[in-house]
């Protein structure tokens, strides 16, 4: 069992902010990622500039694509993303023409999705997913439980590389205890801290703590 990464979500909608949080954080993550309303509100470029900061950190551009996987993965990728993301209802061919122009591909799951549709992921050769928590199920009061747990357990099983994220803190990481977590994602709880450097040391610590 590896130790898990810890990849800072960008979710900001100007380039100052997100350009600022990924200074401050960038050298205490492994892996950095341009959310999708980033991507929405100021466009690719500001991969570019996350990669002209950064050029040996792992680029992740969140765009959750739904269709046009080729165009849009060409387009992440010019500007230096490594691995890009498409929602989990995507088709097989959108994702495979995807995964042509970017690094790797990673599967979000939100919603309804099923084991069958995660074993065509893996037979199309993608072997990336990202379990969430959704922003919105949170604030409706859902918290982590037995339930994910399960689903992440089984996914790993499955031989996929799993990610989670939603409203992570330190204090959650304990959840995870014995699974082969690859990455967890936090945003807020690390760009929005009094100190964000000293929040993603925290995480960091207590991932090698955990898992070292």
């Amino acid at each position: 069992m590896g130790i898990p990464n810890l990849q800072v979500a960008l979710d900001h909608s100007n380039r100052p902010d997100a350009v600022a949080a990924a200074v401050s954080v960038g050298h205490e993550v492994d892996i950095i990622e341009a959310g999708t309303v980033l991507l929405l509100e100021v466009g690719g470029e500001v991969v570019q500039t996350l990669r002209n900061i950064f050029p040996d950190k792992i680029i992740v551009a969140d765009t959750k694509c739904a269709d046009a996987g080729g165009t849009v993965a060409k387009n992440v990728a010019k500007y230096g993303a490594d691995w890009m993301t498409c929602i989990c209802c995507a088709t097989i061919p959108t994702m495979k023409a995807a995964a042509k122009e970017v690094k790797e591909i990673q599967v979000e799951l939100y919603g309804d999705w099923t084991y069958e549709q995660a074993q065509q992921w893996l037979d199309a050769g993608i072997s990336q997913a990202i379990y969430h928590q959704s922003r919105d199920a949170l604030l409706a009061g859902e918290t982590w439980g037995e339930r994910d747990l399960s689903k992440v357990k089984k996914l790993i099983e499955m031989g996929f590389r799993v990610s989670v994220t939603g409203g992570l803190n330190v204090d959650t990481l304990e959840l995870f205890r014995g699974v082969d977590v690859y990455t967890f994602i936090a945003g807020r709880g690390i760009t929005e801290a009094a100190d964000p450097a000293a929040a993603a040391r925290e995480f960091k610590d207590k991932i090698r703590e955990i898992w070292g």
